[in-house]
């Protein structure tokens, strides 16, 4: 059997969330399930074979905006990180890394959607071997 991790995000605006995680990071709408009230209650997005749920916060489950702090980083590949970045950069995410070489074998940014969950996108430029990381990243300061 393939075994899929599938991240599940919350947000207080489910459709908002939607429409932007399309825009800036290329993203496409699965499926969403609409309450009675308008509210989304589930939904799913896509980019390439990964699948993202997202749902509202409630009970206990909060999200970055409203407890005020980091909950998580989802990580993502993609093929061309530093384009990746632009589209994500022209959309408005706030940037907390612009693309760079990183020691284990990745060009990879971070950022932040519009909700503050965190987000790494990153493609393959080589494969150090793990003794060689260290060494890497005392040379890169």
């Amino acid at each position: 059997m393939t075994q899929i991790v599938t991240p599940y995000l919350l947000y207080e605006d489910v459709g908002a969330a939607i429409a932007w995680l399309e825009e800036a990071f290329g993203f496409r709408e699965e499926l969403r399930y609409p309450e009675p009230d308008g509210r989304i209650s589930h939904a799913e997005v896509r980019l390439g074979d990964g699948v993202v749920m997202l749902g509202g916060p409630s009970g206990d489950y909060r999200n970055p905006l409203h407890c005020g702090c980091v909950t998580q980083m989802v990580v993502v590949s993609v093929d061309d990180a530093d384009a990746h970045y632009e589209r994500a950069r022209a959309a408005g995410a706030k940037i907390l890394a612009a693309p760079t070489d990183q020691p284990y074998g990745d060009r990879a940014y971070r950022a932040e959607d519009l909700e503050g969950h965190r987000w790494s996108f990153h493609h393959p430029i080589g494969t150090p071997a793990p003794e060689d990381w260290g060494a890497q990243r005392a040379a890169s300061g």
